[in-house]
């Protein structure tokens, strides 16, 4: 697909590729700007769960604003092939940063509260990431995170407006409002 065009947006390298699909890096030629393109794998593209899975990611993405969260810009479909159109993120996975005898304790601080502030923001939208692991977190050159691949991810249902589901234990809790200088909602 190097060298293509598809649709507005002329496919300038691979970025990698996993079970959900590949990742590309292209030019938006409208806006002259890199984003990263993710198609469905071939062989898996015409499988109708797959695809709704493709269309989760799509929908779990768009509804999370966070500086920690890779943001979806759109998606789309040319000649019957649907992708991703998501921020370019200039930078390396964890997975390929953390050196065989592990990072510093302040680094493992640093991301962890990034991570987590992803994560909180996602579960307050009723999202479950589900896939958390050093290669679905990227590190910019400025040492911000950026939660990617939101695949698998598990819309959570509401109860009562105030419910989550709880996908770890298997029964449903209430939020807890704090309200004041601490404003804030944990779940």
């Amino acid at each position: 697909m190097i060298g293509q065009t598809i649709s507005h947006y002329h496919i300038v390298e691979k970025l990698g590729s996993g079970g959900m699909g590949v990742v590309y890096k292209a030019e938006d030629t409208r806006l002259h700007r890199f984003v990263a393109l993710k198609f469905l794998p071939d062989e898996v593209a015409k499988d109708a769960q797959t695809l709704t899975r493709f269309r989760r990611e799509a929908q779990a993405a768009s509804a999370l604003n966070h500086p920690n969260i890779v943001m979806l810009h759109d998606i789309s479909s040319e000649a019957g092939t649907d992708f991703l159109v998501m921020e370019y993120v200039q930078g390396q996975t964890l997975e390929n940063l953390i050196p065989s005898d592990g990072l510093p304790f302040d680094r493992v601080t640093e991301y962890g509260v990034q991570i987590a502030s992803a994560l909180a923001a996602a579960h307050s939208a009723g999202i479950v990431h589900r896939d958390i692991k050093p290669a679905n977190i990227m590190i910019t050159q400025d040492n911000q995170i950026k939660v990617l691949d939101f695949g698998v991810a598990k819309l959570t249902t509401l109860v009562g407006g105030d419910s989550r589901h709880d996908p770890w234990h298997g029964r449903r809790h209430s939020c807890v409002h704090v309200t004041g200088a601490d404003s804030r909602r944990t779940c």
